[in-house]
């Protein structure tokens, strides 16, 4: 039923170029779009907020072009995914080689908050590490869709997945989370 839905909307924002119709997608899909920056990001909202606009601006654009091979949500994750990358393609000339492309949180004080403990975490893995890790474990998404979403083999998905639950993994253990 939610497929449906999602059809009904599209085909309504792509044939008729109905913006309410687009809109309710965006309602509906504007938090998990959103969160999936946030932690791609290393908690940083402002660009997140940015790379989530420009997500939505591209879908609209785009929306006669959604073929419905994959379900709406895994195509605008997709778009999502290329934002990202385009994003840190454009920011890699002032990186230097060995740090993530993601913009760095302030670490002080995070030894008393989980979550900005997790985005530290996320930031010490690649970024197809983190693009994996929160498709599968923050977004709900399967492997099957996460192979559609960055066009990875599913083997490669695996293998990332496997590394960055070790590094996330060792590193929480190494900063007082055991597991318990």
């Amino acid at each position: 039923m939610k497929g449906l839905d999602d059809i009904s909307l599209v085909t309504q924002a792509a044939v008729f170029h109905d913006k309410k119709a687009f809109g309710k997608l965006v309602v509906k899909y504007q938090s998990p779009i959103r969160r999936f920056f946030i932690n791609q990001t290393a908690g940083n909202e402002q660009l997140s907020d940015d790379l989530a606009q420009d997500t939505f601006i591209k879908a609209y654009t785009n929306i006669s072009r959604f073929r419905g091979l994959s379900s709406f949500s895994t195509w605008l994750y997709r778009i999502a995914y290329n934002v990202f990358y385009d994003y840190i393609r454009s920011s890699k000339i002032t990186e230097d080689i060995d740090t993530p492309a993601v913009v760095r949180c302030n670490t002080a004080g995070t030894d008393t908050n989980l979550k900005m403990d997790i985005h530290v975490a996320l930031a010490i893995l690649t970024d197809a590490e983190r693009t994996c890790i929160t498709l599968q474990l923050m977004e709900g998404q399967p492997i099957d869709h996460i192979t559609e979403i960055t066009g990875m083999a599913q083997g490669t998905v695996k293998s990332h997945l496997f590394r960055a639950k070790q590094k996330l993994s060792t590193y929480l253990k190494q900063n007082g989370y055991d597991g318990k």
